[in-house]
């Protein structure tokens, strides 16, 4: 019994071997020669950190990268290489290895401006199951500071003293008053003006005068700005920090008319500051004409859904005190905060900014939201001053 069992059991293996010979048998294969149909499938590189979202980062400034890696719709096998690679930027580790289906670096741009990520998998020399990632590098960003549309009469107990009080309160937080006697016309000294700046500037703020441009139409010519620009310095001589040119153009099509006034500001001195005022974002060539540009001008509410993206994304490209936010009907203390904080975000990359609950109405052209401070100002000022310290925000 025991001969005649191992005889058939040399005729069946005979059998089962001219069978696979012939293409016949199991279509699993062995694990250590698989046929084509079980070959391993494909890596699958996506971005889960940053968020999409998240797509504004600081100059060299570390930013936690995290990759998820798939194969076949599952977790790749642990110590998958992934390949990462982006001009003017550097990581570590280069070529992080999986854990887990996830796959950890850090990046570090060294450069301003749109950054194209790619990361691949190691074993693969183009970019097949690969992804890609768009960011942008923002210059380091500098404190926020207070541009305040100070359109109120100077005069004992009026605003004025209010903001030369809270500069000396707050000294840390930078405060520039925009200065508007006439709206920007007038040939004498008003000594209620000359008093009201001496003690403001006496504590530390700045002072704009205000020029109004009519957009470049040709209702005010270059020289009827640079007069205006010439009273106040011989009027008001050194007290006048530079100078706010509003009703600014925003296509691009007067852009050699406001060059002509910001050389000219520049050439009498070039410490003046030059702050344009479209009330939306402009052109990016606007930005070459002045050393701030107003691109947000309205509402709370406005604010919260504007951005520079995708449409106007060279501002990444610009400090932060490149840009002012000029925010009304921002009605409670909470409502301020929340301006201030959004303006601070990378996304908005703002760093001159003005909330008041003062009211202004768009469709009837009534309200004057320049007309006194909010009267939450106290805790505007702790605001900012917290946000540039990094402590928590005052209660309202």
């Amino acid at each position: 019994m025991h001969c005649r069992s191992r005889h058939t059991a040399a005729i069946l293996f005979s059998l089962t071997m001219t069978l696979a010979g012939c293409g016949g048998g199991s279509s699993q294969g062995s694990a250590s020669s698989p046929s084509p149909s079980s070959a391993a499938p494909g890596i699958e590189v996506v971005f889960t950190a940053p968020a999409e979202a998240d797509n504004v980062h600081t100059v060299n400034t570390p930013v936690a990268l995290q990759l998820g890696v798939t194969a076949g719709g599952t977790a790749a096998p642990d110590n998958t290489a992934i390949s990462l690679s982006g001009a003017n930027a550097s990581f570590a580790p280069v070529q992080p290895l999986t854990h887990g289906g996830l796959a950890l670096s850090t990046l570090s741009a060294t450069q301003v401006g749109e950054l194209q990520l790619q990361a691949r998998p190691a074993a693969t020399q183009d970019m097949s199951g690969g992804a890609t990632r768009t960011l942008y590098i923002r210059p380091q960003p500098r404190p926020l500071e207070l541009l305040v549309p100070a359109y109120f009469s100077p005069g004992p107990g009026s605003d004025w003293d209010v903001l030369a009080s809270g500069a000396q309160g707050f000294p840390a937080v930078s405060i520039t008053a925009i200065l508007n006697p006439g709206n920007g016309i007038f040939t004498k000294e008003d000594p209620l003006v000359t008093a009201a700046i001496t003690a403001f500037r006496q504590n530390g703020g700045k002072v704009l005068g205000y020029v109004y441009t009519r957009y470049g139409r040709g209702t005010r010519s270059v020289a009827d700005i640079q007069r205006n620009i010439d009273n106040y310095r011989q009027v008001y001589g050194a007290q006048i920090d530079g100078f706010f040119l509003d009703e600014m153009d925003a296509t691009g099509k007067q852009l050699d008319f406001y060059r002509q006034i910001f050389q000219y500001i520049k050439g009498l001195d070039s410490r003046l500051r030059v702050v344009g005022n479209p009330g939306t974002y402009s052109v990016s060539d606007y930005a070459n004409v002045a050393d701030a540009l107003v691109t947000f001008e309205g509402q709370a509410a406005a604010y919260r859904s504007a951005s520079p993206q995708p449409a106007n994304t060279w501002v990444y490209r610009l400090v932060n005190s490149a840009q002012v936010a000029l925010v009304h009907d921002a009605t409670s203390c909470a409502a301020m905060q929340d301006t201030l904080r959004s303006a601070n975000t990378p996304q908005r990359n703002t760093g001159l900014v003005y909330a008041t609950d003062l009211h202004y109405d768009y469709a009837s052209n009534t309200g004057n939201p320049w007309a006194a401070l909010p009267r939450y100002w106290p805790q505007l000022l702790a605001t900012v001053d917290a946000i540039n310290k990094g402590r928590a925000l005052p209660s309202c």
